[in-house]
């Protein structure tokens, strides 16, 4: 019980001030409101007094304050005591409760130096130190209900912190006694993100203070990956060369390509990706509240916010700026929807331009050169690898690299303004071709699609969405690897979506269905697999794979043909 009202003493004294005594006078007030009303009713029932309500307001703080009861006392019905005797131990309650809530935190604050340097949460996760990726992955830990503190050595961040109502204490982080303070014994999880120097000392000095708990540190160059390791990290995120492979595979094919690519019946049904711009009438709009869906027929199999890919998402999930919609509808019916459609690439060109060949451009490269497809790079410095010497940013550079016949243009600069200025230029030069960005700082993203960029990842926040999926579990997001399957299901025939949970099973979503010479593809819960039936499903490599297995089992009466892009 101590443990727990200690527990509860912190977090508040971590809330604003403002909205503490805004909530502490809000339910004194309704307190007093309350028992005006009832003693006022009392008076008149068991006493035949009649009795104003300011009266009645005066004997009530009256009491609840012991300061006396005013000139109704004493009270000649039992009611009235027992009503009076409960205002009193109101009264003391709200007393009591007042010095854990206001005095402890205000005696505390009056003899504190400086931020708080310690915590008492258990099972949770300990990020060291912070930075703007550590946003992203906070808030997807609050989603799952993961505690989480912040540890850094700088006493402003951490008071700034505080007063945002972010949990975090003041230390160095690299110090054995630091991570004590912060509870590593206690923790699940730690995250080193300081630099490439000083995570592998954090790392050392976390598996001294609790050898079980789970390490993942963040590198900045891949050459260093392995000194992490060696000291003992159990998970190392190179958030560029991720980010790299994420951009390649987006240039590849988009997801409404993967999808069109998969499905096997004439229909005239268009699969597209609809960018929402900040002057689209659906922010702000849930799906189900975007009435031009419904009117229109369209369905929405997909949405692409911030860094992560959900599948059949939830008709309550809001539309936030920038989101990209993957929508199936007839051609008219999107025409309709105001938001930019993203290039089709109808066309057989597959080579693409990359611009910038640092660790993420190297990343992309490779990547794309793996799976056969033509790269021609482009960067400041002559060096191995790097076909265009040159300003991305100089028209006659943008000319060497033939930037019109390229399928798409991989932006992978490591400074924004640039970035910027290189998607108006390359969208004025080349209308057709996609553009496809990196953004160095998650509030730039919106510039960058401003600007013409057709399809934008920030490393910050696909550094947080790396580091949520290693400590949280959110089997919903999918990742740029998510791939569709088309296959018979013999083992499901007969059974709902719902009974099945394939979701649970495997990790799949069912996107569409092909039945006879149609495509369906509004799949809810209560769809009902047919004989005959294929369904379309997307998910990881892994996850196709427990998927084909899953509804393919059936005595092997027949066999599942399964086609996978």
């Amino acid at each position: 019980m101590s443990d727990w009202w200690e527990r509860t003493i912190q977090s508040l004294s971590v809330s604003n001030w403002r909205r503490r005594i805004a909530l502490a006078l809000s339910v004194v007030t309704a307190i007093v409101a309350v028992y005006a009303v009832v003693y006022r009713w009392a008076m008149g029932t068991f006493e035949n007094e009649a009795v104003p309500i300011y009266k009645a307001v005066q004997v009530v703080i009256e009491a609840l304050t012991t300061a006396g009861f005013g000139g109704h006392a004493p009270w000649s019905s039992v009611q009235l005591n027992f009503l009076m005797l409960a205002m009193n131990v109101t009264g003391v309650l709200l007393m009591f409760l007042a010095l854990p809530i206001f005095a402890v935190p205000m005696l505390r604050q009056a003899v504190q130096s400086g931020p708080p340097q310690s915590s008492d949460l258990s099972d949770h996760v300990i990020i060291c130190s912070y930075t703007a990726r550590d946003d992203v992955l906070r808030k997807e830990l609050e989603e799952v209900d993961v505690p989480y503190v912040i540890v850094d050595e700088d006493p402003n961040v951490v008071t700034d912190l505080r007063e945002q109502e972010i949990n975090a204490i003041q230390g160095d982080p690299e110090r054995v006694a630091t991570l004590r303070a912060a509870n590593a014994p206690e923790a699940q999880a730690l995250v080193a993100d300081v630099d490439d120097e000083t995570n592998p000392t954090v790392i050392l000095s976390a598996a001294r203070v609790n050898p079980d708990l789970q390490i993942v540190s963040v590198v900045r160059d891949h050459a260093d990956a392995p000194y992490h390791r060696y000291a003992g990290a159990d998970e190392v995120v190179q958030a560029r060369q991720q980010l790299g492979e994420a951009l390649a595979i987006r240039s590849m094919r988009s997801f409404s390509e993967k999808l069109r690519q998969v499905i096997d019946v004439d229909t005239d049904l268009e699969i597209t990706e609809l960018l929402v711009e900040e002057t689209s009438p659906l922010v702000g709009r849930t799906i189900e509240n975007a009435s031009i869906f419904d009117r229109t027929g369209i369905t929405i199999l997909g949405v692409w916010v911030g860094g992560k890919f959900v599948v059949s998402p939830d008709p309550a999930m809001r539309i936030e700026e920038n989101t990209i919609l993957l929508a199936a509808g007839n051609h008219s019916a999107l025409e309709q929807v105001e938001a930019r459609p993203l290039p089709p690439h109808n066309d057989d060109c597959t080579r693409v331009v990359v611009a910038g060949y640092g660790a993420t451009g190297r990343a992309v490269v490779k990547a794309l050169r793996d799976e056969g497809i033509d790269v021609t790079t482009i960067d400041l410095e002559a060096q191995e690898g790097v076909d265009v010497v040159g300003n991305v940013n100089d028209p006659e550079t943008l000319a060497e690299a033939d930037i019109e016949n390229a399928r798409a243009v991989v932006l992978t600069m490591d400074e924004d303004s640039p970035t910027i200025y290189s998607s108006l230029m390359i969208k004025e030069t080349a209308p057709e071709t996609e553009i496809i960005a990196r953004a160095d700082r998650s509030e730039n993203v919106w510039k960058l699609y401003n600007a013409g960029a057709d399809f934008v990842l920030s490393l910050p926040t696909v550094t947080g969405e790396i580091l949520a999926s290693l400590l949280a579990d959110s089997t919903e997001i999918l990742t740029p690897q998510t791939e569709f399957v088309r296959t018979e299901t013999p083992a499901i025939v007969g059974r709902s979506l719902h009974e099945v949970d394939l979701r649970r099973e495997t990790g799949c979503t069912v996107v569409a269905a092909e039945r006879g010479d149609e495509l369906v593809t509004e799949i809810g819960a209560e769809f009902t697999v047919e004989e005959g039936d294929i369904l379309i499903a997307a998910g990881s490599e892994e996850a196709t794979k427990k998927f084909l297995e899953f509804v393919g089992e059936r005595d092997h009466e027949r066999e599942a043909s399964p086609e996978v892009y």
